[in-house]
């Protein structure tokens, strides 16, 4: 879902305004142009100010008066009378150039989404040091269990681990980083007890996510699928975590009948009907990541997009140059500088 929205509001940016840096060829040509068609009317301002002189200069009335060459002197002092007409040129020309109001436009883009609140039990238990995967089953599922932590966007994920007994190893977070790491983290010595305790790890999972506020809970659990140990019952665990509205997703690490200690599909595929949620065989690396890749694309929160426009206007900085300058044409033709008989 994608949004555009412009500000109504255009700020007024605090600027050093009498900075020589506003005339700079790289400023200027950065800016964005809102009314640009009033720079075109810029080369005309010399056609102006011609047109004047030569309509001044039919209705002027003229003194003839002789003088020596030698007796006509001239020096920069004479050449001041045409600072009224530059400072006058120079200010209209600003009054153009903020009437094409000058801006800076930037864009920012707001992700926002309501977040999917998701558990990854993995199973740490011996079984899962079988090397039907490579290097074997641990290792590929933290693999491609960073992947999946990694691919997702402001979803809280927590982290359970789980042998003879269960261990929640990270809550609900956004810190991906911290996720990541967590999973690097994770070996088979963490938890002692022997065994795999399916049904502790579904009510550690399921302990976490009870209270969540989100509108999509998920669980998702990495094991061989043999039970041997723990308290809870998996069956009475998968009840509960559909109590909770929770789905839940299995997957089977390793391939059936391979290996010292094979993989055990029918308790997974049970569990996963009893939440509502689907169960998933990866027999090596790929198919694994085929499996969270495909989990991803089931579980993808609504992701709202809001692009805003920001628009600094910077108009003002060349009309209080032109304001500046057009006072100034004004004084000095009140002065000697001037020759008020002309005007």
């Amino acid at each position: 879902m994608c949004g555009c929205f412009t500000l109504p509001t255009v700020k007024q940016p605090t600027v050093n305004w009498f900075s020589p840096t506003w005339f700079s060829y790289p400023t200027l040509r950065e800016f964005e142009w809102a009314q640009r068609y009033f720079l075109y009317l810029l080369p005309t301002l010399p056609l102006v100010f011609a047109l004047r002189r030569i309509l001044a200069g039919r209705a002027r009335q003229r003194l003839s008066v002789a003088f020596l060459t030698r007796d006509v002197r001239s020096g920069w002092v004479e050449s001041l009378r045409h600072l009224p007409a530059l400072l006058t040129g120079a200010g209209m020309a600003l009054v153009l150039v903020a009437l094409a109001r000058p801006q800076r436009i930037s864009q920012r883009m707001e992700r926002s989404s309501e977040g999917i609140d998701i558990v990854l039990a993995i199973d740490i238990s011996d079984s899962m040091l079988e090397t039907d995967l490579h290097p074997n089953r641990l290792e590929a599922a933290k693999r491609v269990a960073r992947s999946f932590v990694q691919g997702r966007f402001e979803d809280r994920i927590g982290l359970v681990v789980f042998a003879g007994d269960a261990f929640s190893l990270c809550p609900l977070t956004t810190d991906y980083e911290l996720l990541t790491q967590s999973i690097s983290e994770i070996s088979s010595g963490l938890i002692r007890t022997a065994g795999t305790a399916i049904g502790s790890a579904l009510g550690m999972s399921t302990n976490r996510l009870r209270d969540s506020k989100a509108k999509t809970k998920i669980i998702v659990l990495l094991s061989d699928g043999e039970n041997t140990a723990g308290s809870l019952d998996p069956v009475t665990a998968a009840e509960l975590v559909d109590a909770y509205g929770i789905r839940l997703y299995t997957i089977a690490v390793g391939r059936i009948g391979i290996g010292e200690t094979p993989t055990d599909e029918g308790t997974l595929k049970r569990l996963a009907a009893l939440a509502k949620g689907q169960f998933f065989r990866a027999t090596d690396t790929r198919a694994l990541s085929a499996v969270f890749a495909r989990i991803n694309r089931l579980e993808k929160a609504e992701v709202k997009q809001s692009r805003y426009r920001e628009i600094a206007d910077f108009y003002q900085v060349y009309l209080r140059w032109a304001i500046v300058l057009l006072l100034l044409a004004l004084l000095t033709k009140s002065t000697f500088v001037g020759n008020v008989l002309e005007d």
